[in-house]
Protein backbone atom coordinates (compact mmCIF):
# COMPACT_ATOMS: atom_id res chain seq x y z
CA UNK A 1 0.00 0.00 0.00
CA UNK A 2 2.62 2.67 0.72
CA UNK A 3 4.17 1.64 -2.52
CA UNK A 4 1.29 2.60 -5.13
CA UNK A 5 0.61 5.52 -2.19
CA UNK A 6 4.06 6.50 -2.94
CA UNK A 7 3.87 5.85 -6.92
CA UNK A 8 0.72 8.32 -6.65
CA UNK A 9 2.57 10.83 -5.16
CA UNK A 10 5.20 10.82 -7.45
CA UNK A 11 3.05 10.97 -10.41
CA UNK A 12 0.99 14.01 -8.59
CA UNK A 13 4.01 15.38 -8.12
CA UNK A 14 5.07 15.16 -11.81
CA UNK A 15 1.81 16.08 -13.55
CA UNK A 16 2.49 19.52 -10.88
CA UNK A 17 5.09 20.42 -12.48
CA UNK A 18 4.01 19.78 -15.75
CA UNK A 19 1.12 21.92 -15.36
CA UNK A 20 3.32 24.46 -13.23
CA UNK A 21 5.32 24.58 -16.29
CA UNK A 22 2.78 24.93 -18.86
CA UNK A 23 1.11 27.75 -17.02
CA UNK A 24 4.56 29.65 -16.49
CA UNK A 25 4.99 28.90 -20.64
CA UNK A 26 1.38 30.11 -21.18
CA UNK A 27 1.63 33.40 -19.23
CA UNK A 28 5.33 34.22 -20.19
CA UNK A 29 4.17 33.68 -24.39
CA UNK A 30 0.66 36.22 -23.59
CA UNK A 31 2.32 38.58 -21.37
CA UNK A 32 5.28 39.12 -24.00
CA UNK A 33 2.27 38.97 -26.52
CA UNK A 34 0.23 41.59 -24.82
CA UNK A 35 3.08 43.72 -24.32
CA UNK A 36 4.00 44.18 -28.02
CA UNK A 37 0.43 44.24 -28.59
CA UNK A 38 -0.12 47.48 -26.55
CA UNK A 39 3.20 48.90 -27.14
CA UNK A 40 2.27 48.85 -31.29
CA UNK A 41 -0.89 49.87 -30.87
CA UNK A 42 -0.23 53.59 -32.01
CA UNK A 43 1.36 52.06 -35.03
CA UNK A 44 -1.23 52.70 -38.01
CA UNK A 45 -2.89 49.32 -38.99
CA UNK A 46 -5.16 47.72 -41.29
CA UNK A 47 -9.03 47.54 -39.88
CA UNK A 48 -10.24 44.17 -38.93
CA UNK A 49 -7.04 43.42 -36.65
CA UNK A 50 -8.50 41.10 -33.83
CA UNK A 51 -6.70 40.23 -30.73
CA UNK A 52 -4.67 36.65 -31.10
CA UNK A 53 -5.80 36.13 -34.72
CA UNK A 54 -4.27 39.22 -36.12
CA UNK A 55 -4.97 39.70 -40.10
CA UNK A 56 -4.52 36.13 -41.34
CA UNK A 57 -7.97 35.66 -41.57
CA UNK A 58 -8.14 39.04 -44.17
CA UNK A 59 -5.44 37.64 -46.23
CA UNK A 60 -5.94 36.45 -49.37
CA UNK A 61 -5.93 32.60 -50.10
CA UNK A 62 -4.46 32.69 -53.73
CA UNK A 63 -0.21 33.77 -54.10
CA UNK A 64 -0.62 36.38 -56.21
CA UNK A 65 -4.12 38.05 -55.09
CA UNK A 66 -2.39 38.37 -51.30
CA UNK A 67 0.57 39.91 -53.05
CA UNK A 68 -1.27 42.48 -54.46
CA UNK A 69 -3.47 43.03 -51.18
CA UNK A 70 -0.03 43.73 -49.72
CA UNK A 71 0.52 46.17 -52.74
CA UNK A 72 -2.05 47.90 -52.04
CA UNK A 73 -1.93 48.25 -48.69
CA UNK A 74 1.25 49.89 -49.07
CA UNK A 75 -0.07 52.14 -51.36
CA UNK A 76 -3.23 53.13 -48.78
CA UNK A 77 -0.65 53.99 -46.38
CA UNK A 78 1.85 55.48 -48.67
CA UNK A 79 1.69 59.00 -46.40
CA UNK A 80 2.90 57.60 -42.85
CA UNK A 81 6.35 55.73 -42.22
CA UNK A 82 5.44 52.38 -42.05
CA UNK A 83 2.56 50.19 -40.85
CA UNK A 84 1.73 47.15 -38.70
CA UNK A 85 0.18 43.40 -39.61
CA UNK A 86 0.02 40.68 -37.08
CA UNK A 87 -0.05 37.17 -38.77
CA UNK A 88 -1.28 34.95 -35.53
CA UNK A 89 0.13 36.73 -32.38
CA UNK A 90 3.58 37.54 -34.76
CA UNK A 91 3.80 41.54 -35.11
CA UNK A 92 5.37 43.01 -38.58
CA UNK A 93 6.04 46.36 -39.17
CA UNK A 94 5.82 46.97 -42.97
CA UNK A 95 8.88 49.63 -44.40
CA UNK A 96 9.06 50.91 -48.23
CA UNK A 97 10.42 53.70 -47.11
CA UNK A 98 14.35 54.76 -47.83
CA UNK A 99 14.42 55.95 -44.49
CA UNK A 100 12.78 53.24 -42.48
CA UNK A 101 14.06 50.84 -44.51
CA UNK A 102 17.96 52.14 -44.10
CA UNK A 103 17.50 52.03 -40.25
CA UNK A 104 16.48 48.41 -40.20
CA UNK A 105 19.05 47.25 -42.07
CA UNK A 106 21.97 49.55 -41.86
CA UNK A 107 21.84 48.29 -38.71
CA UNK A 108 24.79 46.26 -36.85
CA UNK A 109 22.23 44.79 -34.26
CA UNK A 110 19.12 43.82 -36.43
CA UNK A 111 21.13 41.01 -38.46
CA UNK A 112 18.26 37.95 -37.28
CA UNK A 113 16.09 36.64 -40.28
CA UNK A 114 12.45 36.66 -39.24
CA UNK A 115 10.33 34.08 -37.55
CA UNK A 116 8.71 33.14 -40.99
CA UNK A 117 12.15 32.00 -42.45
CA UNK A 118 11.97 28.82 -39.83
CA UNK A 119 9.78 27.31 -42.39
CA UNK A 120 12.26 27.32 -44.89
CA UNK A 121 14.83 25.25 -42.74
CA UNK A 122 13.30 21.88 -43.23
CA UNK A 123 14.74 22.55 -47.30
CA UNK A 124 18.00 24.91 -47.10
CA UNK A 125 18.88 24.41 -43.21
CA UNK A 126 20.41 27.36 -41.82
CA UNK A 127 22.82 27.71 -44.02
CA UNK A 128 23.90 31.70 -45.03
CA UNK A 129 20.16 32.69 -46.15
CA UNK A 130 18.50 31.88 -42.86
CA UNK A 131 21.27 31.43 -40.09
CA UNK A 132 21.44 33.81 -37.27
CA UNK A 133 23.90 34.85 -34.90
CA UNK A 134 27.68 33.62 -34.90
CA UNK A 135 26.57 30.36 -37.28
CA UNK A 136 25.78 33.49 -40.34
CA UNK A 137 29.03 35.56 -39.05
CA UNK A 138 31.42 32.55 -39.47
CA UNK A 139 29.39 31.19 -42.26
CA UNK A 140 29.61 34.95 -44.36
CA UNK A 141 32.93 34.66 -43.47
CA UNK A 142 34.54 31.44 -45.08
CA UNK A 143 32.43 31.53 -47.98
CA UNK A 144 33.24 35.32 -49.19
CA UNK A 145 36.00 34.11 -50.77
CA UNK A 146 34.07 32.07 -52.85
CA UNK A 147 32.43 34.82 -54.80
CA UNK A 148 35.74 36.88 -55.37
CA UNK A 149 35.73 38.72 -58.66
CA UNK A 150 38.66 36.59 -60.27
CA UNK A 151 37.04 33.46 -59.10
CA UNK A 152 33.77 34.45 -61.19
CA UNK A 153 35.64 35.50 -64.29
CA UNK A 154 36.40 31.63 -64.15
CA UNK A 155 32.23 30.86 -64.51
CA UNK A 156 32.35 33.12 -67.60
CA UNK A 157 32.93 29.90 -69.68
CA UNK A 158 30.10 28.25 -68.41
CA UNK A 159 27.63 31.47 -68.54
CA UNK A 160 28.54 31.73 -72.26
CA UNK A 161 28.35 27.87 -73.19
CA UNK A 162 24.86 27.78 -71.73
CA UNK A 163 23.93 30.76 -73.07
CA UNK A 164 24.88 29.59 -76.57
CA UNK A 165 22.72 26.29 -75.99
CA UNK A 166 19.64 28.49 -75.19
CA UNK A 167 20.02 30.40 -77.91
CA UNK A 168 19.91 27.37 -80.10
CA UNK A 169 16.83 26.06 -78.77
CA UNK A 170 15.33 29.59 -79.51
CA UNK A 171 16.52 30.04 -83.11
CA UNK A 172 14.04 26.89 -83.71
CA UNK A 173 11.12 29.22 -82.15
CA UNK A 174 12.43 32.87 -83.90
CA UNK A 175 9.49 33.65 -86.83
CA UNK A 176 7.38 31.10 -85.29
CA UNK A 177 4.62 33.32 -83.40
CA UNK A 178 4.71 33.95 -79.65
CA UNK A 179 5.77 31.55 -77.42
CA UNK A 180 6.25 31.11 -73.43
CA UNK A 181 10.32 31.87 -72.72
CA UNK A 182 10.11 31.21 -68.96
CA UNK A 183 10.69 27.44 -68.84
CA UNK A 184 13.81 28.30 -71.29
CA UNK A 185 15.38 30.90 -69.88
CA UNK A 186 14.50 29.15 -65.93
CA UNK A 187 16.49 25.56 -67.36
CA UNK A 188 19.47 27.77 -68.51
CA UNK A 189 19.89 29.48 -65.51
CA UNK A 190 19.40 26.12 -63.39
CA UNK A 191 22.14 24.47 -66.03
CA UNK A 192 24.42 27.19 -65.38
CA UNK A 193 24.55 26.80 -61.44
CA UNK A 194 24.52 23.30 -61.46
CA UNK A 195 27.98 23.45 -63.17
CA UNK A 196 28.94 26.39 -61.19
CA UNK A 197 28.03 25.63 -57.87
CA UNK A 198 28.47 21.87 -58.14
CA UNK A 199 30.51 21.63 -60.73
CA UNK A 200 28.08 18.94 -62.60
CA UNK A 201 26.02 18.99 -66.25
CA UNK A 202 22.69 17.86 -65.90
CA UNK A 203 21.77 18.74 -69.27
CA UNK A 204 18.23 20.19 -67.69
CA UNK A 205 17.85 22.54 -71.03
CA UNK A 206 17.78 19.20 -72.93
CA UNK A 207 14.73 18.29 -70.66
CA UNK A 208 12.15 20.76 -70.84
CA UNK A 209 10.31 18.72 -67.81
CA UNK A 210 12.45 19.21 -65.02
CA UNK A 211 11.23 17.78 -61.92
CA UNK A 212 14.07 19.92 -60.00
CA UNK A 213 12.65 23.29 -61.27
CA UNK A 214 8.87 22.00 -60.98
CA UNK A 215 9.69 20.93 -57.50
CA UNK A 216 11.45 24.43 -56.40
CA UNK A 217 7.83 25.94 -57.68
CA UNK A 218 6.30 23.72 -55.79
CA UNK A 219 7.87 24.33 -52.75
CA UNK A 220 7.98 28.04 -53.44
CA UNK A 221 4.19 27.95 -53.59
CA UNK A 222 3.78 25.53 -50.03
CA UNK A 223 6.30 27.26 -47.85
CA UNK A 224 4.63 30.98 -49.00
CA UNK A 225 1.34 29.38 -48.40
CA UNK A 226 1.88 28.40 -44.54
CA UNK A 227 3.57 31.42 -43.72
CA UNK A 228 0.49 33.42 -44.32
CA UNK A 229 -1.53 30.90 -42.16
CA UNK A 230 -0.54 30.68 -38.49
CA UNK A 231 -3.29 28.00 -37.82
CA UNK A 232 -0.83 26.00 -39.64
CA UNK A 233 2.30 26.30 -38.16
CA UNK A 234 2.28 23.76 -35.72
CA UNK A 235 3.73 20.46 -37.38
CA UNK A 236 0.91 18.60 -35.81
CA UNK A 237 -1.80 20.36 -37.57
CA UNK A 238 0.15 20.97 -40.83
CA UNK A 239 0.56 17.09 -41.45
CA UNK A 240 -2.64 16.20 -40.33
CA UNK A 241 -4.81 18.85 -42.00
CA UNK A 242 -2.22 20.51 -44.15
CA UNK A 243 0.15 20.20 -46.86
CA UNK A 244 2.98 18.27 -44.77
CA UNK A 245 2.73 15.29 -46.88
CA UNK A 246 3.34 16.83 -50.15
CA UNK A 247 5.73 19.06 -48.29
CA UNK A 248 8.04 15.91 -47.99
CA UNK A 249 7.56 14.46 -50.99
CA UNK A 250 8.81 17.87 -52.37
CA UNK A 251 11.68 17.76 -50.31
CA UNK A 252 12.74 14.56 -51.25
CA UNK A 253 13.26 15.08 -54.90
CA UNK A 254 15.20 18.67 -54.06
CA UNK A 255 17.43 16.80 -51.23
CA UNK A 256 18.00 13.70 -52.90
CA UNK A 257 19.33 15.89 -56.06
CA UNK A 258 21.71 17.67 -54.59
CA UNK A 259 22.79 15.26 -51.99
CA UNK A 260 23.57 12.54 -54.95
CA UNK A 261 25.97 15.50 -56.20
CA UNK A 262 27.24 15.90 -53.35
CA UNK A 263 28.03 12.33 -52.72
CA UNK A 264 29.86 11.91 -56.13
CA UNK A 265 32.03 14.93 -55.81
CA UNK A 266 33.02 13.93 -52.34
CA UNK A 267 34.46 10.39 -53.04
CA UNK A 268 35.96 11.93 -56.37
CA UNK A 269 37.62 14.26 -54.34
CA UNK A 270 38.15 11.43 -52.20
CA UNK A 271 39.88 8.89 -54.58
CA UNK A 272 41.63 12.26 -56.83
CA UNK A 273 46.00 11.64 -56.48
CA UNK A 274 46.78 15.19 -54.27
CA UNK A 275 49.24 15.33 -57.01
CA UNK A 276 47.56 15.07 -60.12
CA UNK A 277 47.25 17.75 -62.27
CA UNK A 278 44.04 18.58 -61.73
CA UNK A 279 44.80 19.44 -58.25
CA UNK A 280 48.24 21.22 -58.96
CA UNK A 281 47.18 23.48 -61.79
CA UNK A 282 46.29 26.68 -60.28
CA UNK A 283 43.90 27.85 -63.93
CA UNK A 284 41.59 24.98 -63.11
CA UNK A 285 37.98 26.10 -62.97
CA UNK A 286 36.53 24.73 -59.56
CA UNK A 287 33.27 24.89 -58.97
CA UNK A 288 32.26 25.95 -55.34
CA UNK A 289 31.02 22.84 -54.17
CA UNK A 290 34.58 21.56 -54.74
CA UNK A 291 35.72 24.91 -52.72
CA UNK A 292 33.52 24.18 -49.92
CA UNK A 293 34.52 20.93 -49.72
CA UNK A 294 38.29 22.19 -49.14
CA UNK A 295 37.34 25.33 -47.04
CA UNK A 296 38.18 25.35 -42.95
CA UNK A 297 36.78 27.45 -40.12
CA UNK A 298 39.20 29.14 -38.11
CA UNK A 299 40.04 26.43 -35.93
CA UNK A 300 41.42 24.57 -39.17
CA UNK A 301 38.11 22.37 -39.31
CA UNK A 302 36.09 21.07 -42.22
CA UNK A 303 32.66 21.92 -42.73
CA UNK A 304 30.23 18.76 -42.22
CA UNK A 305 28.12 17.19 -44.80
CA UNK A 306 24.98 19.17 -43.17
CA UNK A 307 26.92 22.27 -43.48
CA UNK A 308 28.09 21.68 -47.22
CA UNK A 309 24.40 20.63 -47.81
CA UNK A 310 22.92 23.66 -46.26
CA UNK A 311 24.75 26.15 -48.91
CA UNK A 312 24.47 23.78 -51.32
CA UNK A 313 20.76 23.52 -51.45
CA UNK A 314 21.21 27.66 -50.70
CA UNK A 315 23.15 28.30 -54.10
CA UNK A 316 21.03 26.05 -56.42
CA UNK A 317 17.65 27.83 -55.24
CA UNK A 318 18.98 31.77 -54.93
CA UNK A 319 21.46 30.87 -57.86
CA UNK A 320 18.83 30.15 -60.50
CA UNK A 321 15.58 30.32 -59.29
CA UNK A 322 16.03 34.75 -58.84
CA UNK A 323 18.38 35.39 -61.82
CA UNK A 324 15.70 33.10 -64.40
CA UNK A 325 12.65 35.57 -63.15
CA UNK A 326 15.44 38.76 -63.31
CA UNK A 327 16.03 37.57 -67.21
CA UNK A 328 12.53 37.18 -67.94
CA UNK A 329 10.90 40.35 -66.86
CA UNK A 330 14.03 41.63 -68.80
CA UNK A 331 12.70 40.17 -71.61
CA UNK A 332 9.38 40.83 -71.43
CA UNK A 333 10.12 44.87 -70.79
CA UNK A 334 13.14 45.42 -73.39
CA UNK A 335 9.40 43.71 -75.67
CA UNK A 336 7.63 46.18 -74.72
CA UNK A 337 9.76 48.96 -75.06
CA UNK A 338 11.35 49.07 -78.62
CA UNK A 339 13.13 52.06 -78.39
CA UNK A 340 15.09 50.89 -75.21
CA UNK A 341 15.75 47.63 -77.07
CA UNK A 342 17.05 49.82 -80.41
CA UNK A 343 19.41 51.00 -78.03
CA UNK A 344 20.62 47.84 -76.70
CA UNK A 345 20.88 46.36 -79.87
CA UNK A 346 23.40 50.04 -80.96
CA UNK A 347 25.47 49.08 -77.79
CA UNK A 348 26.06 45.02 -78.73
CA UNK A 349 26.72 46.64 -82.33
CA UNK A 350 29.22 48.58 -81.33
CA UNK A 351 31.23 46.33 -78.54
CA UNK A 352 30.99 43.11 -80.95
CA UNK A 353 30.28 44.12 -84.42
CA UNK A 354 29.16 41.05 -86.38
CA UNK A 355 31.20 38.79 -84.65
CA UNK A 356 29.67 35.58 -83.12
CA UNK A 357 32.40 35.33 -80.13
CA UNK A 358 32.22 34.77 -76.56
CA UNK A 359 31.52 37.63 -73.87
CA UNK A 360 34.42 38.75 -72.23
CA UNK A 361 35.06 40.65 -68.85
CA UNK A 362 36.10 43.44 -70.70
CA UNK A 363 32.58 43.65 -72.95
CA UNK A 364 30.56 43.36 -69.77
CA UNK A 365 32.21 46.33 -68.92
CA UNK A 366 31.37 48.19 -71.65
CA UNK A 367 27.69 47.08 -71.67
CA UNK A 368 26.92 49.79 -69.67
CA UNK A 369 23.40 50.78 -71.05
CA UNK A 370 22.74 47.15 -70.76
CA UNK A 371 23.40 47.11 -67.25
CA UNK A 372 20.83 50.39 -66.73
CA UNK A 373 18.22 48.21 -68.52
CA UNK A 374 19.20 45.40 -66.32
CA UNK A 375 18.81 47.37 -63.38
CA UNK A 376 15.72 49.16 -64.48
CA UNK A 377 13.83 45.90 -64.49
CA UNK A 378 14.94 45.08 -61.51
CA UNK A 379 13.54 48.12 -59.42
CA UNK A 380 10.14 47.23 -61.56
CA UNK A 381 10.35 43.46 -60.77
CA UNK A 382 12.43 42.64 -57.69
CA UNK A 383 13.37 38.78 -57.94
CA UNK A 384 12.63 39.23 -54.30
CA UNK A 385 9.49 41.44 -53.43
CA UNK A 386 9.75 41.50 -49.97
CA UNK A 387 12.00 40.03 -47.34
CA UNK A 388 11.91 40.39 -43.09
CA UNK A 389 14.37 40.79 -40.43
CA UNK A 390 13.10 40.12 -36.73
CA UNK A 391 14.62 43.31 -34.54
CA UNK A 392 16.93 42.00 -31.74
CA UNK A 393 16.48 45.39 -29.90
CA UNK A 394 13.74 48.03 -29.00
CA UNK A 395 13.99 50.84 -31.78
CA UNK A 396 12.28 53.75 -32.82
CA UNK A 397 11.21 54.51 -36.64
CA UNK A 398 10.21 57.81 -36.99
CA UNK A 399 8.57 58.31 -33.92
CA UNK A 400 6.98 55.13 -33.29
CA UNK A 401 8.60 52.77 -30.32
CA UNK A 402 8.75 48.91 -31.73
CA UNK A 403 9.45 46.38 -29.03
CA UNK A 404 12.39 43.38 -29.48
CA UNK A 405 11.10 40.41 -30.67
CA UNK A 406 8.79 42.10 -33.66
CA UNK A 407 9.45 42.04 -37.12
CA UNK A 408 10.12 44.49 -39.82
CA UNK A 409 9.48 42.97 -43.16
CA UNK A 410 10.66 45.58 -46.37
CA UNK A 411 8.58 45.49 -49.56
CA UNK A 412 11.07 45.81 -51.97
CA UNK A 413 8.39 45.98 -55.00
CA UNK A 414 7.10 48.89 -53.06
CA UNK A 415 10.17 50.71 -51.73
CA UNK A 416 11.53 50.76 -55.52
CA UNK A 417 8.19 52.97 -56.82
CA UNK A 418 8.60 55.69 -54.17
CA UNK A 419 7.60 58.77 -56.61
CA UNK A 420 10.01 60.88 -54.64
CA UNK A 421 13.06 58.86 -55.72
CA UNK A 422 11.68 57.32 -58.93
CA UNK A 423 8.87 60.16 -60.53
CA UNK A 424 6.26 58.41 -62.78
CA UNK A 425 7.39 54.93 -61.19
CA UNK A 426 6.08 52.63 -63.19
CA UNK A 427 7.43 53.66 -66.45
CA UNK A 428 10.34 51.48 -67.86
CA UNK A 429 13.22 54.05 -68.32
CA UNK A 430 16.69 52.60 -67.71
CA UNK A 431 18.19 56.37 -68.18
CA UNK A 432 17.52 56.41 -64.39
CA UNK A 433 20.50 54.49 -63.64
CA UNK A 434 22.97 56.73 -66.02
CA UNK A 435 25.49 58.19 -62.93
CA UNK A 436 24.31 61.55 -63.18
CA UNK A 437 20.56 60.76 -62.75
CA UNK A 438 21.30 58.56 -59.64
CA UNK A 439 23.44 61.58 -57.96
CA UNK A 440 21.02 62.09 -54.65
CA UNK A 441 19.47 58.85 -54.49
CA UNK A 442 19.30 57.79 -51.20
CA UNK A 443 21.22 54.21 -51.04
CA UNK A 444 18.50 52.16 -49.65
CA UNK A 445 15.70 53.66 -52.04
CA UNK A 446 17.07 50.57 -54.15
CA UNK A 447 17.84 47.18 -52.83
CA UNK A 448 17.10 44.95 -55.11
CA UNK A 449 19.95 42.41 -53.33
CA UNK A 450 19.22 43.72 -50.44
CA UNK A 451 21.97 45.87 -48.22
CA UNK A 452 23.78 46.05 -45.14
CA UNK A 453 26.14 43.54 -43.52
CA UNK A 454 23.07 40.74 -44.85
CA UNK A 455 23.14 41.50 -48.46
CA UNK A 456 23.17 38.99 -50.90
CA UNK A 457 26.83 37.43 -51.88
CA UNK A 458 25.84 36.36 -55.15
CA UNK A 459 24.80 39.63 -56.68
CA UNK A 460 28.32 40.08 -58.61
CA UNK A 461 27.14 36.46 -59.78
CA UNK A 462 23.72 37.17 -60.56
CA UNK A 463 24.89 40.37 -62.77
CA UNK A 464 27.27 38.90 -64.65
CA UNK A 465 25.04 36.09 -65.56
CA UNK A 466 21.99 37.88 -66.71
CA UNK A 467 24.61 40.08 -69.00
CA UNK A 468 26.03 37.22 -70.57
CA UNK A 469 22.39 35.65 -71.37
CA UNK A 470 20.77 38.67 -72.26
CA UNK A 471 23.01 39.41 -74.36
CA UNK A 472 23.70 36.48 -76.62
CA UNK A 473 19.99 36.24 -76.91
CA UNK A 474 20.10 39.99 -78.10
CA UNK A 475 23.00 39.91 -80.23
CA UNK A 476 21.02 37.24 -82.14
CA UNK A 477 16.90 38.07 -81.80
CA UNK A 478 15.12 41.22 -81.69
CA UNK A 479 12.09 40.61 -78.99
CA UNK A 480 8.63 41.24 -79.18
CA UNK A 481 6.53 41.16 -76.05
CA UNK A 482 2.90 39.16 -76.81
CA UNK A 483 1.46 40.36 -72.90
CA UNK A 484 0.47 44.00 -71.73
CA UNK A 485 1.56 44.57 -67.92
CA UNK A 486 -1.63 44.26 -66.29
CA UNK A 487 -1.75 40.64 -68.13
CA UNK A 488 1.34 39.44 -66.50
CA UNK A 489 0.05 39.28 -62.52
CA UNK A 490 2.92 39.11 -60.62
CA UNK A 491 2.76 36.41 -58.05
CA UNK A 492 5.00 37.16 -55.40
CA UNK A 493 5.95 33.63 -52.92
CA UNK A 494 9.73 33.67 -52.44
CA UNK A 495 10.23 34.68 -55.94
CA UNK A 496 8.02 37.41 -57.86
CA UNK A 497 6.84 35.25 -61.11
CA UNK A 498 4.21 35.90 -63.83
CA UNK A 499 1.10 34.02 -63.62
CA UNK A 500 0.95 33.06 -66.93
CA UNK A 501 4.84 33.37 -67.89
CA UNK A 502 5.99 35.79 -70.36
CA UNK A 503 5.27 35.58 -74.25
CA UNK A 504 7.30 36.66 -76.55
CA UNK A 505 7.38 36.50 -80.31
CA UNK A 506 11.24 36.43 -81.70
CA UNK A 507 12.84 37.56 -85.09
CA UNK A 508 16.67 36.82 -85.82
CA UNK A 509 18.48 39.92 -86.25
CA UNK A 510 19.71 40.81 -89.85
CA UNK A 511 19.41 44.55 -89.74
CA UNK A 512 22.60 46.80 -88.31
CA UNK A 513 23.31 50.16 -88.09
CA UNK A 514 26.78 51.15 -88.24
CA UNK A 515 26.82 55.15 -87.32
CA UNK A 516 26.58 55.40 -83.48
CA UNK A 517 25.13 58.48 -83.15
CA UNK A 518 21.98 57.45 -85.31
CA UNK A 519 20.49 55.24 -82.62
CA UNK A 520 20.53 58.14 -79.98
CA UNK A 521 18.29 60.59 -82.44
CA UNK A 522 15.67 58.55 -83.32
CA UNK A 523 12.01 58.94 -81.65
CA UNK A 524 9.78 55.70 -80.77
CA UNK A 525 7.75 56.13 -83.93
CA UNK A 526 11.24 55.54 -86.21
CA UNK A 527 12.25 53.09 -83.73
CA UNK A 528 9.04 51.00 -84.23
CA UNK A 529 8.97 51.84 -88.47
CA UNK A 530 13.10 50.55 -88.56
CA UNK A 531 12.20 47.59 -86.10
CA UNK A 532 9.32 46.47 -89.04
CA UNK A 533 11.92 46.93 -91.87
CA UNK A 534 14.57 44.69 -89.96
CA UNK A 535 11.31 42.19 -89.80
CA UNK A 536 10.48 42.47 -93.09
CA UNK A 537 13.70 41.52 -94.64
CA UNK A 538 13.93 38.81 -92.54
CA UNK A 539 10.82 37.40 -93.45
CA UNK A 540 12.07 38.17 -97.24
Amino acid sequence: MALVMGSYSFLFLGVSILVAALTYITYKMLSGYLHKWFMMKPIPGVDGTHLFIGDALMFKPNAGEFFRQIVDYTTSFRDVPLFKLWVGMIPFVVLFHAETVEKVLSSPVHLDKSFAYKFLHSWLGTGLLTSTGQKWRQRRKILTPTFHFSILTDFLHVMNEQAEVLVEKLEKKAGQGPFNCFSDITLCALDIICETAMGKKIYAQSDSESEYVKSVYRMSDIISHRQRKPWFWPDFIYYWFGQGKEHDRTLKILHSFTQRVIHEKSENMSSSDPDSDSDRDPKKRQAFLDMLLKTTDEDGNRLSHQDIQEEVDTFMFEGHDTTAAAMNWTLHLLGSHPEVQWKVHQELQEVFGTSGRPITTEDLKQLKYLDCVIKESLRLFPSVPYFARSLCADCHINGFKIPKGANAIVITYALHRDPRYFPEPEEFRPERFFPQNSVGRPPYAYIPFSAGLRNCIGQRFAQMEEKVVLANILRNFSVEACQKREELCPVGELILRPKQGIRIKLERRRFTMTASHRLSSLNHNEVTRLRCEEQDNTKK
